[in-house]
């Protein structure tokens, strides 16, 4: 079995038609079918069931597709790794985050690092708590900023950068906006405007909530951390952020106040998996990012 044979069958199976993996590959579809048709003798079965001019897995082609893919994928990192042990300088990271740190943390320290490491690249994925562990699981993302930080899950080695309060965001013509901090239980009455089930950051505010003694009423969701402050800007609700969603990006029309009581906070960290080692390009990033949170720890 040659991996050129591993890679035209994944083409075909995308395609569904011969010649249309042959034009993406750039191979004539006479070398393409005898290729396949190689792999399948040596499997033993029939990957594909012809329908005319297209074609379609049959149930072992499908199961074996899965297992192609894995394999190949498997191919991609190893080369990776190779290129990168020999030019960290230019290697490509899969960073994960939630849009909590977007708009002020995460672009921050990529400048930061790229002053120091140019040809680095990244490619960013943004989703939510579930998605960032089990995207470095899966090996979909190779490191992920995230908040609160999951300090004992046995797959994931996790380091806390740093903790930030929540404040409450209230439209400013809000009879509590002229005060210097609030209560959370002043906000009993009010409408809330929280992320939607499953988000960490809602459980957050709930928890919070129920700690100050009142169930808060959410009539009003929303997944965009903009849409939230938006929302809030025109008046319908109250929400609770943490404080860095806050920094240069305060909507119009709206006051952050401090919450006295009671206290509403998380860690920001970042995480790393437990059964495998960091590229070298990752494991340069990955040490920059503890540097540059250990120097700004030691100046607060």
């Amino acid at each position: 079995m040659e991996l050129r044979q591993l890679k035209y069958f994944v083409e075909v199976a995308k395609n569904e038609h011969f010649s249309m993996a042959a034009e993406t590959l750039h191979v004539a579809q006479s070398a393409l079918s005898r290729q396949v048709g190689l792999l399948e003798k040596e499997l033993g079965v029939e990957l594909f069931e012809r329908e005319g001019r297209n074609v379609k897995l049959t149930p072992i082609g499908k199961m074996f597709l899965e297992q192609a893919m894995i394999a190949l994928k498997a191919i991609d990192n190893a080369t990776q790794l190779i290129e990168e042990y020999l030019e960290p300088e230019r290697g490509i990271i899969r960073i994960g985050f939630p849009s909590s740190i977007a708009s002020s943390t995460l672009p921050t320290i990529i400048s930061a690092f790229k002053k120091e490491h140019p040809d680095v690249r990244f490619h960013l994925r943004q989703g939510s708590y579930e998605f960032l562990t089990e995207g470095i699981k899966k090996r979909e993302i190779d490191l992920a900023f995230i908040g609160p930080v999951p300090v004992s899950d046995p797959d994931l080695h996790a380091d806390i950068l740093f903790s930030e309060y929540f404040y409450a965001l209230i439209p400013e013509t809000h009879s509590l906006a002229q005060n210097g901090s609030l209560s959370l239980y002043q906000l009993e009455r009010d409408s809330f405007v929280l992320f939607p089930q499953g988000f960490v950051l809602r459980k957050i505010v709930v928890d919070a909530c129920h700690q100050a003694g009142f169930r808060p009423f959410i009539p009003y969701e929303g997944e965009d951390l903009d849409a939230i402050k938006g929302l809030v800007s025109s008046g319908i609700g109250v929400t609770l952020l943490p404080e860095t969603t806050l920094f240069g990006n305060m909507p119009s029309g709206t006051i952050k106040i401090k919450i006295s009581h009671p206290e509403v906070k998380r860690t920001v960290g970042i995480i790393i998996p437990k059964n495998r080692p960091l590229s070298p390009s990752e494991k340069l990033f990955y040490e920059f990012v503890l540097d540059y949170f250990r120097h700004i720890n030691l100046w607060t």
